[in-house]
């Protein structure tokens, strides 16, 4: 009867095994569930035995095994697709084509992206939501910032667009408003590199700009992307369209744009992100434009997270009498989806 009891345990535990991927850690633990996303350096897997999701920095993890078909990047900017074995004995891993039974020996450490590629929309969907309030006796001062952000990840592109408004009321002084909104999306390609388009539209009263609207496309190239950070730079045209308060017609003017972003993922419990981009005009003279953006985040448990970030604006010649720049500091308290 032990006997019996025993041959159906193990027949159960294989079977387990096989329908299910597998992480072995540097502490020798041992994970079984499903493999929903590793990017960033940290790796998310889902299991029968918690509701929460588990995340496990990449670095941590000594073997993996995955029968799935996944979208696998690696640092050298190549792009695979297949299922992932450690072999127990040499301690090599391969990716394994399953179209063909092509398997191609890979390093983890190389490995900076994987994604199911059988995942449904809701697995490929993520999601941040943040708001700061501000409120002080003196003057009456009423403070609001909020921050939305949606990303959208396919097999060889994703993306992403963002919402973000302050607004200020106070005794004695005019009102300011801020609204900025970015919708892009990036073709992954060979190498590293990578083809952008994006639409990102500016309201905002201390440049007095009514409303600007940017269209903007390129290419670019990640010069470093492993588990700990990525730093690409791009570059390529932009129309902009823009009214003024102050105007009662709109400009419009071509761009060339240079564009570099890092972010940093293995900061601890943080995360920081930097993105610079310069505007050099092509039809109005020695006119530059200058957008700036930096985000610190601080993880905290259940996905929810403090936020400081700063916005910077520059342009070289605004209408008389409108500010050259602009900054906007914001603190928030907000919530992922993963």
């Amino acid at each position: 009867m032990k006997k019996i009891t025993f041959l159906i345990f193990l027949l159960f535990l294989v079977k387990s095994y096989a329908q299910s991927d597998t992480l072995v850690l540097k502490n020798k633990d041992l994970m079984v569930g499903k493999i929903k996303l590793m990017k960033n350096g940290a790796l998310q897997i889902e299991t029968d035995y918690s509701k929460e999701d588990f995340k496990i920095k990449w670095k941590d993890i000594i073997s993996i095994i995955s029968n799935k078909s996944h979208m696998i990047n690696l640092s050298n900017g190549d792009l695979l697709n297949g299922g992932l074995f450690t072999d127990y004995k040499t301690k090599k891993t391969y990716v394994i084509n399953w179209s063909n039974q092509e398997r191609k020996e890979v390093n983890l450490e190389d490995i900076v992206y994987i994604k199911s590629v059988n995942d449904g929309f809701w697995d490929r969907l993520d999601a941040s939501f943040d708001v700061g309030i501000k409120l002080t006796k003196a003057q009456n001062l009423q403070q609001l910032s909020i921050n939305v952000s949606l990303g959208y990840t396919a097999r060889t592109w994703f993306s992403t667009a963002t919402y973000k408004q302050m607004q200020s009321v106070q005794d004695d002084i005019e009102s300011i408003r801020r609204i900025d909104t970015d919708l892009s999306f990036t073709k992954l390609l060979k190498k590293d590199y990578f083809a952008q388009m994006s639409i990102t539209t500016l309201s905002n009263t201390e440049q007095d700009i009514d409303l600007r609207i940017l269209s903007k496309g390129g290419v670019g190239k990640y010069l470093i992307h492993d588990n700990t950070k990525y730093w690409g730079v791009a570059a390529g045209l932009s129309f902009n369209h823009e009214k003024y308060t102050t105007e009662t017609s709109a400009n419009k003017s071509l761009e060339a744009f240079l564009g570099t972003e890092l972010n940093i993922y293995d900061a601890g419990d943080f995360d920081i992100k930097s993105k610079l981009n310069v505007f050099p005009s092509l039809t109005e003279s020695k006119r530059i434009r200058t957008d700036f953006n930096l985000d610190t985040k601080y993880d905290l448990p259940l996905n929810f997270y403090i936020k400081l970030s700063l916005l910077y604006n520059f342009d070289s010649k605004p209408p008389s009498s409108t500010s050259k720049n602009d900054y906007v500091f914001q603190t928030g308290f907000g919530w992922d989806l993963d």
